[in-house]
């Protein structure tokens, strides 16, 4: 058969309209495997089996072993990294074999999707120059033959210009067109299995319910099997047969997807799955309660944040973008408002304006009373130590050269803030105040966990005791069960404290456990506003619905509240 002909022949399908059942041989079998770095073992004795045609997700907190068992299983740990045990691919054991040997297995037979798109393309160099290295996998010599099959593999996974994504620049493409383009480049050579590794953690939940049904419709079209790795207890449960709980190296616990989510034994799972806001929308409710009395009673008289009628337009290649459109929303004091929507709503550019990075092209800002908007950088200034902003990666928001104290302390020496001892006595609050020990004080950036450093960036936002945070995606780089504890932290704080906050986030199931009000952005204009409960349980707007829909909720009865009749509102699939 050509190679064009296995790109477009559908493979047999099941007749049945039950699970379809495991060969009697599994496509990949891991059997006792360990994987150490010098000393250290990672991995420990993890067993399980995949079938073609089968979905199996391996699931835990950053460090609990998935990425390390899906390189060990594509070949690709580091040097000092050394993996025993068995490995069995389609009936061969591939842990023995020489890198020759494997190297014509890996990309053919097993494909990979990686996290980061933004990372794993080349970028300066064209999309269609990268496609044609993974074409040269195929067993077809003419240049422009390949060429044809590379479009029509972009067109079946989902991207409605081929020829102009293969014209295109990783930079000219949005994030989800970029993991469309790897999930194309995966899967061209037809492999027998698909390893995915977190391949939506980055994107909004409309395209990442666009990609899981993607992998899902290839890997039932194909007959490929799927070993998913993910952190979200939800995602894997809507999207896999089996699943596999990881801690430290060690399965907590394995089974079928139903069994294992519907009723974990292992007190691991538990906590995994008490952990996934979509499970669990009303976790913080009695530390929200405050907030939504003070919107319900009117406490508090004049409004915290007022944005009115801010417009900002930007020129991108000699064209006027209009990034803000007229948006107006206001925040009492003593709560969360949330910004949704897609990547390019608007959100982004609003807390800019809000911040003043920005100046808008008309409307007003005001925070606490005072105007931001139309002021110099040094009147700014004096606003800014009452709004502070939590930037969304710990991992590059904090200088890697400066220890803890150093960093939550330079905002009061910036403002001259008090005595030596009094800062002092106020970097100790403000670490405590996120649940840190003093002797993390001593410690850089690079000695904490995700956790431990977005905590000290919360704590630096904190130490000069501001009215008002601006939370900028806070928790997306985090797992469920750290980002659990942040928001646990962030709540208690506004409870004890009065904080008002600005909660930008595209986890829509997370914005539920964490806000009070929500506006919701599409295209630069507020679409819808209300209530949590208004939004989440009666949208009016098809977009909305569509954001909505597209929370995992899993499995074991998970039920949601009827929508309006959706529609395609947004086409993702534009050059960004």
């Amino acid at each position: 058969m050509a190679p064009q002909d296995r790109l477009t022949a559908p493979l047999p399908r099941a007749t049945t309209s039950g699970p379809m059942p495991y060969r009697s041989a599994p496509l990949l079998q891991v059997d006792r495997l360990s994987v150490s770095y010098g000393p250290h073992e990672v991995v420990r004795d993890v067993r399980f089996e995949l079938g073609r045609g089968r979905s199996l997700a391996l699931i835990g907190e950053s460090g609990s072993g998935k990425s390390t068992i899906a390189r060990a299983v594509l070949r690709l740990l580091p040097n000092e990294g050394r993996a025993t045990g068995h490995v069995e691919f389609d009936g061969q054991e591939v842990l023995g074999l020489s890198e020759r040997r494997f190297r014509p297995l890996r990309g053919r037979a097993i494909g990979f999707v990686p996290q980061d798109p933004g990372n794993a393309l080349n970028p300066v160099r064209t999309i269609g120059a990268q496609a044609m290295e993974a074409a040269a996998l195929l067993d077809e010599p003419d240049k422009a033959a390949r060429k044809g099959l590379i479009l029509e593999t972009f067109a079946q996974v989902g991207l409605d210009n081929p020829q102009r994504v293969y014209d295109s620049y990783p930079h000219q493409l949005s994030g989800g067109m970029l993991q469309r383009v790897l999930i194309g480049l995966a899967v061209l050579p037809r492999p027998a299995l698909l390893v995915a590794d977190e391949p939506t953690s980055a994107l909004d939940v409309t395209i990442q319910k666009r990609i899981l049904d993607l992998l899902s419709r290839l890997q039932q079209e194909l007959d490929i099997g799927l070993l998913l790795i993910t952190h979200d207890l939800a995602i894997a449960a809507e999207r896999a047969d089996s699943l596999v709980v990881l801690k430290d190296g060690v399965v907590q616990e394995a089974g079928g997807t139903a069994a294992v989510f519907s009723s974990p034994a292992s007190a691991y799972a538990k906590k995994l799955h008490a952990d996934v806001p979509a499970l669990n929308p009303d976790r913080y409710a009695k530390l929200r309660d405050p907030g939504f009395r003070r919107i319900e009673t009117g406490a508090g008289g004049a409004p915290k944040i007022k944005v009115d009628a801010v417009t900002k337009t930007f020129t991108v290649d000699g064209k006027a973008l209009t990034a803000v459109d007229d948006v107006s929303f206001t925040v009492p004091a003593g709560t969360t408002h949330a910004l949704v929507g897609e990547s390019g709503s608007g959100k982004t550019t609003t807390i800019r304006l809000l911040l003043g990075l920005d100046e808008p092209d008309a409307g007003s800002i005001s925070v606490a009373g005072e105007q931001v908007t139309g002021r110099s950088h040094g009147s700014l200034r004096a606003v800014r130590r009452h709004l502070q902003l939590v930037y969304q990666n710990p991992f590059t928001s904090l200088d890697p050269t400066w220890k803890v104290g150093q960093l939550v302390r330079e905002p009061l020496d910036r403002f001259e803030i008090g005595t030596a001892r009094e800062r002092t006595e106020r970097v100790r609050e403000a670490i405590a105040n996120v649940g840190l020990g003093e002797h993390l004080l001593s410690r850089k950036p690079g000695a904490l966990s995700g956790g431990q450093r977005q905590r000290v960036a919360i704590a630096r936002s904190l130490v000069l005791k501001p009215d008002v945070i601006v939370l900028d995606e806070p928790t997306s780089a985090l797992d469920v069960s750290v980002q659990a504890d942040i928001v646990g932290v962030l709540l208690s704080l506004q409870a004890n404290l009065g904080l008002t906050y600005v909660f930008v986030s595209h986890d829509l199931a997370l914005v539920r456990q964490l806000a009070h009000t929500v506006s919701v952005m599409q295209r630069g204009r507020i679409v819808e506003h209300g209530t949590v409960a208004d939004i989440f349980d009666n949208p009016r707007q098809p977009y909305t619905a569509s954001l909505l829909e597209s929370i995992p909720s899993g499995v074991a009865g998970i039920t949601r509240a009827p929508r309006p009749q959706l529609r395609r509102v947004i086409n993702e699939e534009e050059i960004a």
